[in-house]
C-alpha cells in the first residue's frame, strides 16, 4: 500500500469505527476537506533528496487520528472561511506536529510510534532529526502562502513554544522539584499550544477578532484536557486489556498528573520509592504495578480525570461566544462535544 492510499485508509477507518464519537462524526463530515489536506501533504513533502519524503512518510502515512488538522478544518468551517488557505494552514499544522513527534523520539530514544518502529530506529537519529527540521521549514512555506501576517506570528509563536516545553520538560525529567504549575506549563506548551493554534489559525483567516480569542482558548483548553488524559491513559490498566504498553512515562522518568498527585500525599516511605524509581532510574520488577497501586491508594488516577474534565469545561464554554452567530451548527455541536469524548477514554 502507498502512502497516498494509507493516508486515505486512515481517515476511512476513522468514519467506521464509531458512529456516535464527535471525532468520527467530524472526520465524515470533513471527509473532502481533509482529502485537500492529504493531497498538500503529499506535494508539500516532496523533495529532490529521496531520504527525505521516504523517511517523512513513514511516520506520516503511519496513521494517527490527525486531529490538529482537523480541528483547522472544523473551525475554519465553522467560521466560513477561505477553504484553500484552510487546507494549506492543515498540512502545516500537520507538518508542525510530525516533526515534533520526529524529535521527541530521538530526545527520549523511544522504540515504538504508532504501533511500529520509531523511525529514529530506522533511519537514524541524525537523519530524524534534520528531517523534522526539513518539515518545520516546510510549514513555514505553506503559512506564508496565505499571505496572512497574523496566521505567521501565530504559528511561528507556536513552534517556538513547542521547543521550550521540550527543554522544560528535559530540565525537570527525573526531578522530584517538579510542581503543578511546571507540570501545566510543559503539556501547556508541548500539546495545548499546537491545538490552540490549530483553531486560532481560523479565526485569523476569518479576520474575527472575538471568534478568533474563543477558538484560542477552546483549543488551548482541548489540549490541555487530551494530555492530562493521555498522561493518565498511560497507567489506566483497561489499556494493557488492549494490548497498549503502559508505564512508558514512569520508565523515562516523566512526572506527570497521576504522580503529581500520588506525591501529594505520599508518605516518607512512598516518597522514597519514587525518588528511587524516578530520580535514581534504579527499577525492579514489581515497581510499574507498585506505582499503580500508589496511584490507586490516593485516587490519583480519578482526580487526574476530574482535571482533565475541568478543561473540557472550560473548553466547552470557550465557544459561547461563537454559538450566537455561528450557521454550522452541526460542526459546532461536535466540537462542543469532543473535549468530553476525548476525556471519555478514560475508565
Amino acid at each position: 500500500m502507498d502512502m497516498a492510499q494509507s493516508m486515505a485508509q486512515t481517515d476511512t477507518d476513522l468514519k467506521v469505527q464509531s458512529t456516535h464519537s464527535p471525532l468520527e462524526s467530524l472526520t465524515t463530515l470533513l471527509h473532502e476537506d481533509m482529502e485537500h489536506v492529504n493531497a498538500t501533504i503529499l506535494q508539500d513533502m516532496h523533495s529532490d533528496v529521496p531520504l527525505i519524503p521516504q523517511l517523512a512518510g513513514y511516520l506520516i502515512a503511519s496513521g494517527g487520528k490527525r486531529i490538529r488538522p482537523l480541528l483547522t478544518l472544523a473551525t475554519s468551517r465553522l467560521l466560513n472561511t477561505d477553504m484553500e488557505h484552510a487546507y494549506t494552514l492543515a498540512a502545516a499544522v500537520e507538518f508542525i506536529h510530525t516533526a515534533t513527534l520526529l524529535h521527541d523520539d530521538v530526545v527520549d530514544e523511544s522504540t515504538e510510534r504508532r504501533g511500529q518502529t520509531a523511525a529514529n530506529l530506522v533511519f537514524g537519529n541524525q537523519e530524524t532529526v534534520l528531517v523534522g527540521d526539513f518539515l518545520f521549514s516546510r510549514a513555514f512555506q505553506l503559512m506564508v502562502r496565505t499571505n496572512n501576517f497574523d496566521v505567521l506570528r501565530i504559528l511561528s509563536e507556536t513552534s517556538s513554544i513547542i521547543a521550550e516545553g521540550e527543554v522544560l520538560q528535559l530540565q525537570y525529567q527525573r526531578s522530584l522539584s517538579i510542581d503543578w504549575s511546571i507540570y501545566k506549563k510543559i503539556i501547556g506548551a508541548k500539546t495545548a499550544s499546537l491545538f490552540s493554534a490549530a483553531c486560532e489559525v481560523s479565526g485569523a483567516l476569518a479576520q474575527d477578532e472575538e471568534s478568533q480569542k474563543a477558538l484560542k482558548a477552546y483549543g488551548y483548553n482541548l489540549g490541555m484536557a487530551f494530555q492530562i488524559t493521555d498522561d493518565t491513559l498511560d497507567y489506566d490498566a483497561k489499556q494493557a486489556e488492549l494490548g497498549k504498553s503502559l508505564g512508558d512515562d514512569f520508565r523515562e522518568g516523566k512526572i506527570t498528573a497521576p504522580i503529581l498527585f500520588a506525591l501529594e500525599d505520599s508518605t516518607e516511605e512512598e516518597k522514597i520509592f519514587w525518588e528511587r524509581t524516578l530520580v535514581q532510574h534504579i527499577i525492579q520488577e514489581g515497581d510499574l504495578e507498585q506505582a499503580t497501586a500508589l496511584m490507586h491508594k490516593y485516587d490519583a488516577l480519578k482526580r487526574s480525570k476530574d482535571l482533565a474534565e475541568h478543561y473540557a469545561q472550560k473548553a466547552k464554554k470557550s465557544l459561547e461566544k461563537i454559538e450566537k452567530n455561528c450557521l454550522n451548527k452541526d460542526i459546532l455541536r461536535r466540537l462542543q462535544d469532543l473535549p468530553f469524548s476525548l476525556v471519555s477514554r478514560l475508565f
